[in-house]
């Protein structure tokens, strides 16, 4: 029996390796595919979406859901790609909102999802408003959570919120499970107020928040790092491409330094 195991082991690589190239040959074809907007696929150079997506490990067979998915960006190249053999579940405001921004946000991304129901058409949706709606998915039903630039949203519902928050997120993976968080980072040394007003936040607070329901930072990536962002701008990062909230003022400045500095974590239950 012994003189088969090299070859049982051999034979169990390949296999993983096989399969791990398929899953990236699918998400390069997501990637590239004709459902995303040209306007999307131009930020792609400061987005990372291959990279950021390999780094949080995703399979096309896993059931993920994408916490806030705004105008859902990332929503054109997870649902394809998680389309045949997974689940894309979209957390987002509620369409009985009692906030007229979470109606209209809500029926805006609807609309997107049945404008191309050939990609979009086995996305569900769930119900997502922090501070008062945060479960969003059964205990233990979803291998991956994952936001993009959103924590900086959440924060003005106060630590405590924040902390029901994540443990709602923890609740929802399996074992294993992995929450993938993308967000404007804070310099160290700058101090983060209450409500993260200049959408700038520190990543020893996110880690800090999420190791305390529980989970395990597993990795880090400067992925979406950009050194030129001191995050010292008037109007915050939305002075920065593509906002560019100060509109002329100092625009050639705000485009020299290009999208955000982001940290890229990948947290584990």
């Amino acid at each position: 029996m012994k003189r088969f195991l090299p070859a049982l082991v051999l034979l169990l690589a390949a296999n993983f390796v096989a399969q791990a190239a398929l899953a990236d040959d699918g998400l390069q074809s997501a990637i590239a595919g004709p459902q995303r907007s040209e306007v999307n696929k131009k930020r792609d150079a400061a987005r990372h979406p291959l990279e950021t997506l390999r780094f949080f490990g995703i399979t096309p067979k896993m059931t993920v859901v994408e916490l806030s998915p705004g105008n859902g960006w990332y929503t054109e190249i997870l649902a394809p790609y998680l389309q045949q053999q997974g689940q894309l579940i979209e957390a987002l405001q509620s369409p009985e909102s009692e906030s007229d921004y979470g109606r209209k946000s809500f029926a805006k991304f609807k609309e997107k999802l049945d404008g191309n129901l050939s990609v979009y058409g086995k996305v569900k949706t769930a119900v997502f408003e922090p501070p008062v709606s945060l479960e969003f998915a059964p205990n233990e039903s979803v291998d991956m959570v994952l936001t993009f630039r959103n924590i900086h949203n959440w924060i003005v519902g106060g630590d405590d919120n924040m902390k029901l928050l994540f443990k709602n997120v923890y609740a929802s993976l399996k074992k294993g499970g992995v929450f993938g968080v993308v967000e404007h980072r804070l310099p160290v040394g700058q101090v983060q107020d209450a409500n993260a007003s200049t959408g700038y936040v520190s990543e020893a607070y996110v880690i800090k928040l999420a190791e305390s329901v529980g989970f395990k930072l597993a990795a880090k990536s400067e992925i979406n790092a950009n050194p030129k962002d001191n995050a010292l701008h008037e109007g915050g990062v939305w002075a920065l491409p593509p906002t560019f909230a100060n509109k002329e003022k100092d625009r050639q400045m705000y485009t020299d330094i290009g999208e955000s500095d982001r940290m890229t974590l990948r947290f584990v239950k």
